[in-house]
């Protein structure tokens, strides 16, 4: 009689080559991320921060109605535009029977926008004093960067990786970066904000993929055995 495998060889037997690069790439983004906040509170990214703001304003001097576009376009990026997004696009997901998509994109805006304010509140960095709107709540990481990636991210990697539409997931991670981007025009953000919120999402990103990978491919194989023969 055969032994059933212990638990650490299924596990083992889990970890497709995806899922650590996966992993891997977790611990670049957010390798990255705390590279990012050691140096911003040793205070050395001060010149970098002032070089993209001043970058900012030459483009707006040159520019004037760049104003206008960038408010329009960093509006789908804020809560106001994400809350009801979150909510209609995966009831919509799911209406037309895509109900695990619908579920990971959930669970990317929800744990997304927690471990965002969790690090706001950890490194708790005052906004930029020379914003050009009022915005509320600290500054590290930059919340519209990190819940782009999420957000855009997500649909990306499902577009991309279960249907094969690339060139979308190319489109819809360009606008994520772009609607980052904005903050620092806008000055409601540090350039390193940005930065960080960029890592912050990849790396939240790149930990779901791999933890719903596990979970299904274990889900899958526990109804294969349920369902054989006995």
């Amino acid at each position: 009689m055969t032994k059933p495998p212990s638990r650490f060889a299924a596990l083992a037997g889990l970890l497709t080559l995806e899922v650590v690069g996966a992993v891997v790439a977790f611990v670049m983004a957010f390798s990255a991320f705390f590279y990012l906040a050691r140096e911003v509170f040793g205070q050395p990214t001060v010149l970098l921060d002032q070089q993209a703001f001043a970058v900012a304003d030459r483009w707006r001097a040159a520019f004037p109605m760049l104003t206008g576009i960038v408010q329009a376009i960093t509006f789908f990026g804020s809560i106001k535009f994400f809350f009801p997004a979150s909510l209609i696009a995966p009831w919509w997901m799911r209406r037309y029977g895509y109900g695990r998509q619908a579920l990971t994109l959930l669970i990317a805006m929800g744990g997304g926008w927690a471990l965002n304010e969790l690090l706001k509140a950890w490194f708790h960095r005052p906004r930029p004093t020379s914003a050009l709107l009022f915005q509320m709540g600290l500054s590290f990481p930059s919340g519209h960067a990190m819940m782009s990636i999420a957000f855009y991210g997500c649909l990306a990697w499902l577009v991309g990786r279960e249907y094969g539409r690339w060139g979308w997931s190319a489109v819809l991670m360009l606008w994520a970066l772009l609607i980052g981007l904005t903050r620092v025009y806008l000055h409601v953000h540090y350039f390193t904000d940005v930065l960080a919120g960029f890592a912050g999402g990849v790396g939240w990103l790149l930990l779901l993929r791999a933890g719903l990978k596990i979970f299904l491919k274990e889900e899958q194989e526990m109804e294969e055995e349920g369902g054989g023969p006995t």
